[in-house]
């Protein structure tokens, strides 16, 4: 049934569901920090070892996000539709693809570990130490995956805040085992995995109790071929999406190291405070995952426009309020991580051009959720690789690639940005004119 709101109603509806959202964000970083800072009095290799591990995993998790993606649209549209056979369908066989590419994941990683830290180029101790904590965390793997599935049905259901509760109690459980394990025991950083372990799979058992609970209770559900080939083609897209922009990233990273030590510590500093801020933008677009979704599975044509509409108004207010306080701030955040003049006077400028960035980057953003949730995922992943693309020959002309300042990589990065914002406007008005 077609349902109208108006502007004030969406964006309650929007800020209700963005909250909690930007909480659940916060959360992975919460338990790399307690990780980092529990192993970072143990001695400087096991950080080093934990660092190298951590960076492998990160790459599994961003992988494996476009199951939660994915699978929120499709919900929401069902939900939306009032299809509740559909909604438990896709539900089961989100799961079921969690667990089986969380073992998938697990297997991989325990009979590659050690070839895939040899990539770090580390010394034999910190080799050791990334080893050993990578495979006692590959046994979490399906845990993880399980957590991600779990939470794009729930959120496909507006249920936003049950994650958050879950995801934050299980931090503190991982801090309270972690403490006693690492330093208590002597166990190192495998007790560290250990503890995460454990609370990943506390958090996966109480977000499937909590997904079954919101689906009214659980039945068998027969296996449909077209539902998991659309869940597994979706994956495809997004899945090309998430390498494109880690490729971007990398290869900034890349360019920054050509630029020296100086260069490289001030962009390790200025990509850390725009992973942070970029949070804030995500927990905007996330809710549009569900919103949009779910009034286009309802045909209310109007609601979808003044939506996307009201997406698009709140990640530019957010991207200029944000890049107003890190130009404001630009000579003091430095100080906050390094003392090294160099360093800091490098990161000042640095943050100048991440204040550039903020504003079409919030725009590109919010413009990503309101493609996902418009169920436009193919458009997205093959545009992120024409971008990555474009990105490329700047990143590998001669002048680049001579040695950049700091200025010279976000200045890039800003582009990338500009062009990415330029596209899902032009993307979301085509759909909108089209459907509408």
């Amino acid at each position: 049934m077609s349902v109208t709101y108006s502007r004030r109603e969406i964006d309650r509806r929007l800020f209700a569901l963005a909250i909690p959202a930007l909480g659940t964000l916060a959360v992975e970083p919460l338990y790399v920090a307690a990780d980092t800072a529990i192993i970072g009095r143990v001695g400087s290799s096991e950080l080093a070892g934990l660092a190298a591990a951590g960076a492998v995993l990160s790459l599994i998790v961003a992988g494996s996000n476009f199951l939660e993606y994915g699978t929120t649209e499709r919900v929401a549209r069902a939900h939306g539709a009032g299809d509740n056979a559909r909604v438990r369908a896709l539900a089961a066989h989100a799961l079921g693809i969690g667990m089986a590419l969380g073992i998938l994941c697990f297997v991989v990683i325990i009979s590659l570990a050690r070839p895939l830290i040899s990539l770090f180029d580390l010394s034999p101790e910190t080799t050791a130490h990334a080893v050993r904590y990578l495979q006692v965390a590959a046994v979490g793997l399906p845990a993880i995956v399980t957590v991600i599935a779990s939470q794009g049905v729930l959120r496909g259901l507006s249920q936003y805040r049950r994650p958050l509760r879950v995801l934050f109690a299980s931090n503190i459980l991982n801090v309270v085992l972690e403490v006693p394990m690492v330093i208590g025991f002597g166990w190192s950083v495998t007790g560290s995995a250990l503890s995460t372990v454990i609370a990943q799979y506390v958090a996966a058992a109480l977000l499937l109790r909590s997904t079954i609970q919101a689906l009214g209770g659980w039945s068998p559900v027969e296996l449909q071929s077209t539902l998991l080939w659309d869940l597994m083609k979706i994956g495809r897209q997004l899945g090309l999406r998430v390498a494109s922009m880690l490729a971007v990233f990398t290869g900034a990273t890349a360019l920054a190291a050509k630029g020296g030590d100086v260069v490289l510590a001030a962009h390790q500093i200025v990509n850390g405070v725009f992973l942070l801020l970029a949070l804030s933008l995500d927990a905007l677009a996330v809710p549009a995952h569900t919103l949009l979704a779910e009034s286009s599975g309802a045909d209310s044509d109007v609601t979808t426009r003044l939506m996307s509409q009201r997406v698009y108004f709140w990640s530019l207010v957010a991207g200029v309020g944000l890049a107003v306080g890190v130009a404001a701030t630009s000579g003091l955040i430095p100080g906050l991580f390094t003392s090294d003049g160099s360093v800091q006077s490098t990161t000042s400028s640095g943050l100048l051009m991440l204040a550039a960035v903020l504003v079409p980057g919030a725009i590109a953003f919010g413009g990503d959720g309101v493609l996902i949730g418009l169920g436009d995922h193919e458009f997205l992943g093959y545009s992120a690789f024409i971008h990555t693309a474009i990105l490329s020959f700047a990143l590998l002309s001669d002048h680049v690639r001579s040695g950049p300042g700091l200025g010279t990589v976000w200045a890039l990065l800003l582009g990338w940005m500009i062009i990415r914002a330029i596209t899902v406007i032009w993307r979301t008005k085509y759909l909108l004119n089209r459907d509408c």
